[in-house]
């Protein structure tokens, strides 16, 4: 059990420095508007997380049964992320500001961290792949399964709030022209990770 706890830690931090497109909103948001903004992009994953997580250990057999089901969560994906990156490159030079805490600001940063996450199929496929691992090679039984994915979540959660809020002690160091930068530069890393959604799922032979 404590060999399936420290694994769950391990890989859920390693899951969230494969630098997409959830690390990139969160340094941005950080940047602009407070780390209490990455945070609940953070908490968007998280929740996004644990229903892909319900999925792969229950299995996919509750999913509806729609035929391309995939490739329509993978092109609305990519025009998602190319809606946000053509935005951020475009954007005028912002305002460093710090919104206040409404509920309606938790629901754009949430629901921003949960689409981010939800709708790249790389991640659901990603937990599917773990929990096959974890049963069929390792030979987890489901109480250390479910104590494996528990502390993947919280590891995730926890690293991605930390990040926030580093990059919100590192915001003296972010003036307008570099936060401009860094916007362009999540833009461009959005457009690219659209670019490749749409070949692996609509032009790959």
């Amino acid at each position: 059990m404590l060999a399936a706890l420290f694994y769950g830690l391990i890989t859920g931090v390693l899951l969230c420095f494969t630098f997409g497109t959830v690390f990139f909103s969160l340094v941005q948001n950080s940047v602009d508007n407070g780390y209490r903004s990455g945070v609940k992009i953070a908490f968007g994953v998280l929740v996004c997380d644990a229903i892909f997580v319900f999925f792969a250990i229950f299995g996919t057999t509750l999913l509806p049964s729609i035929q391309g089901f995939e490739k329509w969560m993978a092109g609305v994906g990519v025009l998602f992320l190319l809606a946000l990156g053509v935005t951020n490159l475009f954007r005028e030079q912002p305002k460093l500001a710090y919104p206040k805490t409404r509920f309606g600001d938790f629901l754009y940063y949430f629901s921003t961290g949960f689409l981010l996450n939800g709708l790249n199929p790389v991640n659901f496929i990603s937990w599917v792949t773990i929990a096959t691992y974890l049963r069929s090679t390792l030979q987890y039984d489901f109480a250390q399964v479910l104590l494996f994915f528990a502390a993947s979540l919280l590891a995730v959660f926890a690293t991605e709030s930390a990040i926030a809020v580093f990059a919100h002690r590192l915001k003296r160091l972010f003036t307008p022209r570099t936060v401009t930068l860094i916007n362009k530069v999540t833009g461009a890393v959005f457009i690219l990770i659209a670019c490749q959604i749409a070949y692996t799922h609509f032009l790959k032979s």
